[in-house]
């Protein structure tokens, strides 16, 4: 039977939550703009007038917060990389094979200006924050970070655009050439040296879109379990009892959850073990402060 004390603070309770219940709707009725809060949708790849991305299977990554929208197709082992934008609204984009599209990045088309789509071929960097503008990227060129190629350009095989540069429109970068500046020009060929780095960037950067596709494909459950392992590892003092290797059955192990000794040997059952724990912890931390 309860007690008068808990009654009291029961009935309590639930006046006051009718009290606020009421408020809540005198508010509502208050209102004379409404709003009502929606989840954000993902914008990750969104259709314009029912036309779908396509994108290859054996795309490496396109980011979380990238955004592909509309008519775009994307080759195998490219990559957009985060905050980038691809939007083929009003025309199309084609992106090869094995080509990265860097953060914040902008790729878009034209229609109203001239008819132009954004064509990039295979093997092609385009650097953070660099803008396509309906323009044309042939195999295996490079658009430095922040520079723009705008409408009708077109960038020839194994050349360079140069961090900040200006492409205007119509403008034909040669094969081989290193243009810079606004407006930009024609400053050099390119080096022999700059091609095999140019080369070995996308080999580079395909790996690393892999390892951060792998990343971002994680649940929270893994999540989780990599936390409480990097945890683990860096606090867990190496003569105490370790953990098994994946997939390796502990002697004694019952029902797959280890053998009775290591189940209960926790700081629950063994404040001793929790108290040293808590010392090497602090003891860690005075460490770093220092």
């Amino acid at each position: 039977m309860t007690s008068l004390g808990a009654r009291v603070v029961l009935a309590a309770s639930n006046a006051a939550r009718k009290v606020g219940q009421s408020l809540d709707s005198l508010g509502k009725s208050m209102e004379v703009v409404k709003h009502t809060d929606r989840l954000v949708p993902s914008t990750r790849f969104v259709a314009v007038d029912g036309v779908t991305p396509t994108v290859s299977p054996l795309t490496a990554f396109v980011a979380p917060s990238a955004s592909v929208i509309g008519d775009v197709t994307l080759g195998k082992d490219s990559s957009v990389w985060y905050g980038a934008t691809v939007r083929g609204d009003v025309n199309k984009v084609v992106i090869g094979d094995n080509t990265s599209v860097g953060d914040r990045a902008v790729i878009h088309v034209a229609k109203i200006q001239g008819d132009f789509p954004s064509l990039i071929g295979n093997n092609v960097t385009i650097g953070p924050g660099a803008i396509v503008h309906a323009a044309t990227l042939k195999d295996s060129c490079v658009v430095g970070p922040s520079a723009q190629v705008l409408d009708g350009a077109v960038v020839e095989s194994n050349s360079i655009v140069a961090p900040g540069a200006v492409v205007t429109p119509g403008t034909v970068v040669t094969s081989g050439q290193y243009w810079s500046g606004n407006p930009a020009k024609m400053v050099r060929k390119v080096s022999a040296e700059e091609l095999q780095a140019m080369a070995s960037n996308a080999v580079d950067t395909l790996e690393l879109a892999r390892m951060h596709a792998f990343e971002c494909d994680k649940d929270l459950e893994q999540l989780t379990k990599d936390e409480e392992a990097y945890e683990d590892a860096t606090t867990r003092d190496p003569e105490y009892f370790q953990p098994s290797p994946d997939g390796a059955k502990e002697e004694g192990d019952v029902l797959g959850q280890g053998s009775p000794g290591l189940i209960f040997d926790s700081v629950l059952t063994n404040p001793e073990e929790g108290l040293k724990f808590n010392q090497k912890r602090k003891a860690a931390a005075a460490a770093q402060k220092d």
